[in-house]
């Protein structure tokens, strides 16, 4: 591994709203969850936990907070006016599922945070980030905003970061973020390749006879992939598309996270992963300067069903200095018998890097529909890119501690759909991200403090 550039992975802390509102189609976990009473303190701090964990095995580990819940601005701009107190009360008569869905804490799965380019594969040597447009649910197109300003208050030199707008928020550029992209490369310091997978082409389908899911949507589009990695300047020999198989997007598999993860010149993938399997690995292997790793589960061993279930492929698959890799995966890959066997069988004695399995509880996070891949966002950073970062943002022992103490302070143990209209749950989510980001020391990054 090349010394001077790591891989950070920036987990989102889960915010003070965490509730099972259901508001995610096509995210089976999340809609069978809908409605049962969730746990913000216990979800927070299992995050917490994981990332420690991660921090303690020499992973460098990174911080974002979550968004403003509820998002009283986007209620006014619906039409409820009044107090406070007033808007939340008439939006929980009037119109209960935007009232869930301003109050979602989804900001946790930063994987869906942004699309990110290292500095060592952008031709202007700097990082680039374009935030996710986020456009297919009304509960999430409310974050790009504040996410933007968030990686601009970390992120802040220009010399080393560039930043760009959002994709236009329309379904034709559909973009869902890290979440469908992987970049592959001999090692982080290494030039690399950038797979995006997408569901469905905006401007295409009318003169193609390619498959397209039937039971539920196909959320990224090619042509939103292909408008990011122009805007990185990502050349045609740095990038490969290949369209989502939608058998697997039926199935639950609303993110290409869900179905495949990779790390360094590693694939880990389901065999229904993509559309033309052979296809996307014969690009990768044209156009990566390391051989290319592919490790593939098949149907018979893990069905489309358990790999949705148990989130197997929404792991981390992390680099070890002495070259091996460690695939954190969550509690329910361990109670399921099929994922379990292949984990043992398959991975860990099979032919490939993978020398050690982590299993983390993130089970508060997992109701929802995200496991330990979807609660970060992979940047890789040189070491005076780094030192560049602005903020306290970089996980230690102090910030571990201080926001454990946060975290029991300001949250709440128990929280049902029904409770979100309470005027004091807003008033306590304002009085803990005021808190924070004077912890974390990004500055005015919320609406309310820019008010």
């Amino acid at each position: 591994m090349t010394a001077d550039y790591r891989e950070v992975n920036f987990d989102g802390l889960v915010g003070p709203t965490h509730n099972y509102a259901g508001l995610a189609v096509g995210n089976v976990a999340s809609m069978r969850h809908g409605g049962l009473v969730a746990n913000p303190r216990e979800a927070a701090l299992q995050g917490l936990a994981k990332m420690k964990a991660l921090m303690d095995a020499g992973y460098l580990q990174g911080v974002l907070p979550p968004q403003q819940r509820p998002d009283l601005g986007a209620l006014r701009a619906l039409g409820f006016t009044g107090s406070d107190e007033r808007v939340l009360a008439r939006a929980a008569g009037e119109a209960p599922q935007i009232l869930r869905a301003v109050c979602s804490a989804s900001s946790m799965w930063t994987a869906n945070a942004a699309t990110v380019t290292p500095s060592v594969d952008a031709p202007d040597g700097r990082v680039h980030f374009t935030p996710a447009n986020l456009q297919s649910s009304f509960h999430r197109f409310l974050e790009p905003a504040t996410t933007g300003r968030v990686l601009q208050a970390i992120f802040r030199d220009e010399t080393r970061f560039a930043h760009h707008p959002a994709l236009p928020a329309t379904p034709a550029f559909s973009d869902e973020g890290a979440a469908n992209h992987t970049r592959l490369a001999g090692d982080h310091g290494e030039p690399g390749v950038h797979l995006f997978a997408y569901g469905r082409e905006a401007f295409g389908w009318g003169s193609q006879s390619l498959p397209v899911p039937q039971r539920f949507p196909a959320r990224q589009t090619l042509e939103a992939s292909q408008a990011v990695a122009r805007q990185h300047g990502l050349a045609d020999h740095q990038t490969v598309f290949a369209q989502q198989h939608p058998d697997a997007i039926d199935a639950g598999v609303f993110h290409n996270d869900v179905i495949a993860v990779g790390n360094g010149p590693v694939l880990l993938y389901h065999e229904m992963a993509f559309f033309d399997e052979q296809g996307a690995l014969e690009a990768l292997r044209e156009r990566m300067s390391a051989p290319l790793i592919p490790v593939r589960v098949p149907v018979e061993a893990v069905s489309l069903a358990d790999a949705v279930g148990s989130y197997l492929f929404n792991s981390q698959l992390l680099s070890n200095p002495d070259g091996s890799m460690t695939l954190v995966v969550p509690g329910e890959c361990q109670e399921n018998e099929s994922v379990w066997r292949t984990v043992q069988d398959h991975l860990l004695a099979g032919a490939n890097p993978i020398g050690e399995v982590v299993v983390k509880d993130v089970k508060q996070s997992m109701r929802n529909g995200g496991g330990p891949a979807c609660l970060r966002l992979r940047v890789v950073l040189g070491a005076e890119e780094r030192t560049a970062l602005a903020g306290r943002v970089l996980l230690d022992d102090a910030l571990h501690g201080e926001l454990v103490a946060w975290v029991e302070r300001h949250y709440r143990d128990h929280l049902a759909p029904e409770e979100l209209a309470d005027p004091a749950l807003a008033r306590e989510a304002l009085a803990a991200l005021d808190e924070l980001s004077a912890i974390l020391e990004i500055g005015s990054v919320y609406p309310f403090q820019q008010a």
